[in-house]
């Protein structure tokens, strides 16, 4: 028999990710009764089941959010009163309003979004933001005074602000009123603003609890325009940019933002707004049909919402952008410049009337972008292979991954920070040298572990820092790292157990793939705009075949994969993104997956995004509890072989004997085996291969009847 355990000889690359599965409880019953109360498809209705809906009414608000009657923002936002009369004097004394913004997609478009707003009211404004590489984020002492020697009265902040207490100090110190909007989490000591206005500061229950920095900013424009009386042709430009920020800066997509951003999707592939077209047309962005006619949304392009609350606007065109579309091509493409260009560049992109300007701008994001996406990879590269080199054996005891390197562009850190935590499934604190003396760094965290707290658990090892749960950035002296890094496994060994260190990837449903179809497609789209909080639909499919596999782009694997039901082949297409490493996949896989519309020659079908792949549940199942009959014999291809579970070492193993003694030995989670009649001749041999995956499947079904 062979002895030579299988994990000796697998190669590192033929894995598979490392992931936990959590599949909701179907409750069949259930969701069947609530489709009926609410004339949806019971799979909705499971869907919405697993989002936390267990009601007529909950599903109602959820499906038509335009039918809830919102609070006014003046009822839930305490300081918003005050914020309005101090803008209102400055716009009827022509005091100069100056505004603070940040670099990154939300403040970027806020910026925009006050700025268009205040200038067609008649304010005098102008903005700032503050440099990534020299000053990094947030209001600074150099810009406050910047502001006062050019006689700003009133300084508005816009993504920032909230732990600014030293600057907005100075401010008023020098006589400047200050409004505070801002989105980030609350320091134990507010600065000494006239007015704040933060979603965080509000009651837990208020629909306007969710907005980022671009809501704030929203709800302050539109208000700020119907005291004045001046909504006509201010609210749809408004609602672009509030729709682009949103959905770039991962808000979660319910509340008001639902409401908002469903009715901004609809309006924006006709946008009057140039730097929206330009951006649409430089992302190659295309809208789509909702199949939702009818169904109440935005309204038409000369069509202003009176109110906040309103909830009566009507579809004109039911054309539409999907989140997606913003997610990863309108809002990388602003987000490059904020983290490797001027910003300046989006904000002239997002105020201009003139389309000239607006697409030599938006070809300016493009090729800022295509540089960022270099960037990253290089720097992904490289903090990978440190990684592996330094850290991955103390991974399951240190539960954090601090990674600090020189000559790495922290604008784009962050985005690593993102597929380490992706690769590795710990949180990541990632930082590169600023000078010999200080670190700047970005985070990226698992659900288990809250980024902000952590870095206040820092705090007196930090210069600055801020962010929320999931993410934050921070600096800090680099004599400080190797302390820093002990306190952070503290604190990380205080929050997170082992199981917590896989990603985890939570399925709605298991599906098979002859229901995989366009009416299932348009079912879902009862769910859209999916996004963080009401995530798009995740199903999963078991014991597929994978038929075809290869590597296109930057090392994603485009794939086919098949089933059979009833002794007919159903194969579907798929794409795997960045999952280069796990090329080949075995030819048997159970699959995690999203549904996707691929146009292509005028052709629409429905093909699968893959974000999961795992053994066979039949096959992990045995390995973990072999039935208590372990060996047998079966028949396949008309000779005649025996087959057990054995032990070796501490792995269980699966061997298959031939008639002339030979044997197949595997170990769950590894695609390389052992073929041979003894240690000294085995040769390793690839066990997705048809040939020996199908006798492998072969074993396994005797071994089931048998136990």
């Amino acid at each position: 028999m062979l002895d030579r355990p299988v994990s000796e000889i697998s190669k590192p690359h033929r894995r598979l990710p490392n992931q936990r599965w959590q599949i909701y409880p179907q409750k069949p019953e259930f969701a069947q009764n609530l489709a009926v109360l609410t004339n949806i498809s019971p799979i909705v209705s499971q869907l919405l089941i697993n989002r936390g809906m267990e009601t007529p009414e909950q599903i109602q608000a959820f499906l038509a959010p335009e039918s809830l009657i919102l609070p006014s923002p003046l009822e839930d936002f305490p300081d918003l009163a005050i914020s309005l009369e101090l803008l209102q004097n400055a716009i009827a004394s022509q005091t100069k309003i100056a505004i603070c913004g940040d670099y990154d997609a939300d403040g970027m478009t806020s910026t925009a979004l006050l700025l268009r707003s205040l200038r067609t009211l008649g304010a005098q404004v102008d903005y700032a933001i503050p440099s990534r590489m020299h000053e990094g984020y947030g209001i600074n002492k150099r810009i406050v005074e910047e502001f006062h020697s050019e006689g700003v009265g009133l300084i508005l902040t816009v993504d920032n602000g909230i732990s600014a207490f030293e600057p907005v100090a100075r401010a008023r110190e020098l006589g400047l009123a200050v409004i505070i909007t801002d989105h980030h989490d609350i320091p134990q000591k507010l600065p000494p603003a006239n007015a704040i206005l933060n979603p965080k500061l509000i009651a837990e229950s208020s629909p306007y609890r969710g907005v980022a920095g671009v809501g704030v900013a929203y709800i302050l424009a539109v208000s700020l325009a119907q005291q004045l009386g001046e909504t006509k042709g201010l609210i749809q430009p408004m609602l672009a940019l509030f729709t682009l920020g949103t959905i770039a800066d991962l808000a979660p997509l319910t509340g008001v933002n639902r409401r908002w951003v469903k009715r901004g999707l609809q309006h924006l592939p006709k946008s009057n707004l140039a730097g929206i077209q330009a951006l649409i047309q430089v992302g190659g962005v295309q809208a789509r049909g909702e199949g939702e006619q009818g169904s109440r949304g935005a309204g038409g392009a000369g069509e202003a919402e009176e109110k906040i609350s309103n909830p009566k606007s009507k579809i004109q065109n039911p054309k539409s952008l999907k989140p997606e579309d913003i997610g990863f091509r309108l809002g990388p493409r602003i987000n490059a410049i904020g983290r490797i260009g001027n910003p300046q560049t989006v904000i002239e992109l997002l105020t201009t009337d003139d389309m000239g300007v607006a697409l030599e701008r938006a070809m300016q994001c493009e090729q800022v972008n295509a540089s960022r996406q270099e960037m990253c990879q290089q720097i992904e590269q490289e903090a990978i292979a440190y990684v592996e080199t330094e850290f991955v054996a103390s991974l399951q005891d240190d539960r954090v991954l601090i990674v600090v390197q020189p000559n790495w562009h922290h604008g784009v850190i962050g985005i690593v920070a993102s597929r380490l935590v992706e690769r590795y499934g710990v949180p990541v604190f990632i930082g590169t040298y600023e000078d010999e003396g200080h670190i700047r760094g970005s985070a990226r965290s698992i659900p288990e572990f809250h980024v902000f707290e952590a870095l206040e658990y820092c705090h007196d090892l930090l210069g600055k820092f801020g962010g929320h749960k999931a993410a934050g950035g921070f600096s800090l002296p680099a004599e400080n790292l190797q302390v820093l890094r002990s306190r952070l496994i503290e604190f990380a060994n205080q929050c997170l157990q082992p199981q917590h260190l896989k990603p985890l990837l939570k399925i709605d449903a298991e599906v098979n793939l002859n229901h995989l179809n366009q009416q299932l497609y348009q079912q879902l789209n009862a769910l859209h705009p999916c996004g963080m909080d009401n995530p798009d639909p995740v199903f999963w499919t078991p014991n597929v075949q994978v038929v075809e596999q290869k590597i296109v782009g930057k090392g994603h694997i485009k794939l086919t994969v098949a089933q059979t039901i009833d002794n007919q082949l159903y194969k579907i297409k798929a794409i795997a993104w960045r999952w280069g490493d796990y090329f080949h996949l075995p030819l048997r896989v159970d699959i995690a997956y999203k549904l996707r519309e691929n146009y292509f020659n005028g052709n629409t079908s429905i093909e699968l995004e893959l974000i999961g792949v795992r053994l066979p549940i039949r096959l992990q199942q045995f390995f973990a509890s072999p039935p208590i009959q372990s060996s047998t014999t079966f028949e396949y291809n008309q000779r005649q072989y025996t087959c057990g579970f054995y032990k070796n070492g501490i792995e269980t193993e699966l061997r298959i004997k031939n008639s002339e003694g030979k044997v197949l030995a595997m170990q769950p989670g590894h695609i390389i085996g052992l073929l041979g009649t003894n240690r000294q001749n085995a040769k390793e041999v690839d066990i997705s291969q048809p040939q020996y995956d199908n006798i492998i499947q072969a074993a396994l079904l005797a071994l089931s009847v048998k136990s």
